[in-house]
Parts: structure tokens; sequence; C-alpha cells
């Protein structure tokens, strides 16, 4: 009997053995095909940042070498820092870097990117390069060189030892210390030697960029728990405030603020951010899940903007509208006189299923309404600023707007809604030079009726 069943089992499990280890054969063999993999992308986007990085230093040269007058070279010489700049930090983004401090050099070419970006796209026959700027590309032209320096010496040591970016990235995922790599040593050396660069003129447009947006330009003073408690209750018609869970946020930091939640009986949560200073709310989300779609557009419009004067944001104008996953989002903005003020928006999220509201994102009302710009008044005409719209442009409204344009300027704008080639635009004109600041194509059919004034 035994001979029997050892017979029989005997086959089975040599299958089973041989199946397995032809199985794990495969798993390794994939396995290691995905490294494999990963290990080229690593290496070519290191190898291809230490050149684009050398490139940089080469073309801030030919852009110093050229006459002062030759603006044409200057635009050319500017477009391709800013070109090289982008794929520099495109090639720093494919790396396993995020867990390793690399944030001072990511930030310097970032800035050399915006620098050269707005510079080379203005009109430099009427504005050439100021001596300030010329100071600026000098001195990147000698911290780029040192950038370059630094990386290739890097780039040597990974060829001449073989080394491996599987094993930076192992390195930097793993908790214990120290971390003892040299392509990780290596960059450290590049972000601490870019730390101690001397702080540039960057200008204001450049520099607006990297202002942090602190709790403590915001007026007002400090709010308790209790408040934030009140506040939330109030906005949510919650009537038990023991039900409302207060966390704060960035104790002691520029950005101090609270989170109240609250508990729904259908197991949904709704959260509300609030700044410490002046507690104002900026943001609320509503986590039940939305049915299938049952309510209209204008409908949905009807609501948001119930939805806001009833919580204290009378007065905003639709202009934007999208719709995803049965949610219709609204972005509303302030109005002066007969101006929008499109910096200082309200983003409205309504569940299509029952037009409720869902969802709300006013960080960027709050701040910029604290800081606000009186808008210029027009020098154009409305028939003036017509004449710098394509002749083929069918226009089908217009109204003033300021907006923040590419420079990080806040100008006062004509915005035309209109259609040419079978597509719909909005395109803003400066209202003081003509220049067309924007152009917006509007790509959600529902858009002109959500958003009609």
């Amino acid at each position: 009997m035994y001979k029997r069943l050892s017979a029989i089992l005997f086959p089975i499990a040599a299958i089973l053995l041989v199946g397995s280890l032809v199985w794990g054969y495969q798993e390794n063999q994939e396995k290691n095909a995905i490294l494999i993999k990963a290990e080229n992308q690593y290496q070519r986007a290191f190898h291809d940042l230490s050149y684009h990085v050398d490139r940089l230093h080469s073309e801030i040269g030919n852009t110093l070498a050229v006459h002062s007058a030759s603006t044409g070279s200057h635009r050319k010489g500017l477009v391709n820092v800013w070109r090289i700049t982008s794929e520099a930090q495109n090639e720093i983004n494919q790396l396993p870097l995020t867990l390793l401090p690399f944030n001072k050099t990511e930030e310097f070419l970032s800035r050399i990117s915006k620098f050269s970006y707005q510079t080379g796209v203005r009109d430099l026959t009427k504005q050439p390069l100021s001596d300030g700027e010329i100071k600026n590309l000098k001195e990147l032209y000698k911290s780029s060189a040192q950038i370059s320096q630094d990386l290739q010496a890097v780039q040597n040591k990974v060829i001449n030892n073989r080394l491996r970016w599987m094993d930076v990235e192992t390195a930097l995922a793993s908790e214990k210390e120290p971390r003892d790599n040299t392509i990780i040593d290596g960059f450290k050396t590049v972000d601490k030697k870019v730390g101690e660069y001397p702080e540039l003129d960057w200008g204001p447009s450049v520099s607006s960029m990297y202002n942090k947006r602190s709790v403590k330009k915001l007026g007002g003073t400090p709010v308790t728990v209790d408040k934030i408690k009140s506040d939330a209750a109030r906005f949510t018609g919650q009537n038990d405030q023991g039900a409302i869970k207060v966390v704060e946020n960035g104790r002691g930091t520029e950005w101090a603020s609270f989170t109240a939640q609250i508990q729904g009986k259908q197991g949904d949560v709704k959260t509300l951010d609030f700044t410490r200073n002046g507690g104002h709310l900026i943001s609320y989300a509503d986590s039940r899940t939305v049915g299938p779609k049952s309510v209209s557009v204008t409908e949905a419009r009807g609501q948001a903007e119930k939805f806001l004067k009833e919580k204290g944001f009378p007065d905003l104008t639709p202009v934007t509208y999208d719709e995803y996953d049965n949610i219709g989002t609204f972005t509303f903005v302030s109005k002066q006189g007969d101006i929008l003020i499109y910096p200082e928006k309200v983003t409205i999220r309504v569940a299509l299923d029952n037009g409720q509201v869902s969802g709300m994102q006013a960080s960027d009302y709050v701040y910029e309404r604290e800081n606000r710009e009186t808008p210029v008044k027009p020098k154009l005409t409305l028939e003036q600023a017509r004449q710098y719209l394509n002749s083929d442009y069918k226009e089908k409204y217009h109204r003033l707007a300021q907006i923040e344009n590419e420079m990080s300027e806040k100008v006062t704008t004509y915005e035309f809604g209109g259609s040419i080639n079978g597509s719909d635009y909005k395109i803003f004109i400066n209202a003081e030079t003509g220049n067309e600041e924007t152009i917006e194509e509007i790509r959600n059919a529902n858009q002109a009726a959500a958003t009609r004034s």
C-alpha cells in the first residue's frame, strides 16, 4: 500500500517542486528585468542632468559674451537658458531624491528658469537687460560652473566605481543612519554649496513666487479651539459642539492653523480648515459618497450661489465650471466696481446627485483679499481693445478683469469670450497696452451656461 502511495505521490511532488522552481526562476528574472530598467532610467537621468548643467553654464557664458546692444542674441540665449534649466529640473524629478535634502539646488534652478523666461519674453528692444540683470547673469555663470564641476565629480565616481542608483534608493528608504553612499554624499555637497551662494536680486516678479503665504501676513488675533468649534458648528449646522474634534497644526510656525472634523451618522466626515490668525475658513470638505447625477448645471450653480451668500461670501461671480465623477466644480471671483478680481477666487464643489455643496476652497480669497491691489482703470476703450483680437474671432461676451500675468503682476484686462476654428476661448487683452496677456481654451460644453454673468 505504501509503495503504491509513494509511487503516486512522488511524481506529483516532483512536478510541484519543478513547477515551483520554474515559477521562482521566472519571478526572479522579471524582478531583475524591472530593476535593470529602473537602474538604466536613473543612470540616463543623472548623466543627462550633468550634461544639461554643463550646457547651462556654456549658454549663460554665450549670452554674456555678445555686445550689450545685441538684443536678438540676448533673447535667444535667455530662451535657451530657460529650456536647458527646465530639462535639468525634469531630470532631477526622475531621480530618487525625494528623501534627500536637495531643495536649495532645485529652488536655485527654478529661479534661473523663471528669471530667464520672464526676461527673455519681454521686448528687449524697448527694455534691454539692466545692469542688475547683467550682474545676475555673471553670478549665475560662476555658480553654474561650480555646480557642473561638482556633478561631474560625482559622475566620474559613478562611472569609475560602477555605482548603482538602486543602492541610493535603498539607502534613502532605509531608516538606519548614517547613510554612507558616494552619490548621496555628492548631492549633499552640491546642495550645501548652493545654499552658500550670495543672494541675488531676482526682481519683484520672480521673488513674489517664493514669498511664503504665512498666516502671520493675515490680519486678526489668534483664535482659540472653542472659537473654532463654534464657527465649525455654525458653518455646518452641527448642534453638538462636543462632537467636533479640533486639531492644531504647525504650532509655532508660519503655517499655524486648525482642522475641525465632524463624524456623520453614515460614516461620512466633514472637515474644515481655519487659519490661526483671525480664524478664517480656508477649506471645507464633505467625504460622503456621491450617487448618480440628477441635478442640472443651472440648478447646481444656483445651489453654489445660495451657499456662498449664506456662508458670508456675497457678491461673487462664477467664471469657470468643470465636471467630473458626478461633481460640478465652480470657480467664483470677487468684483470691484465692474472689474472681476480673478486672484480672489473661491472654488465650490457641488454633488450632482442632490445639489448639496460637498466642498469649498477659499485660501486664495482669504489671502488675496487681505493684500488687494486696487485695479488700474483701463486706458484703452472697449473698441480699441477689440482691435487686438484676431479678425476671425467671434466674440460672445466681454467684461473687465484683473488677472495675474506671467510676470506675476496684477493687471487690468478686457476679457473676451468667443470662438475661433471651432473651439471656444477666453482672451485677456491688457487694458493699458493691448498685449494678449493670456488665452484659455474652454473645453466644457456647459461652461458658457454655467458661468454667464
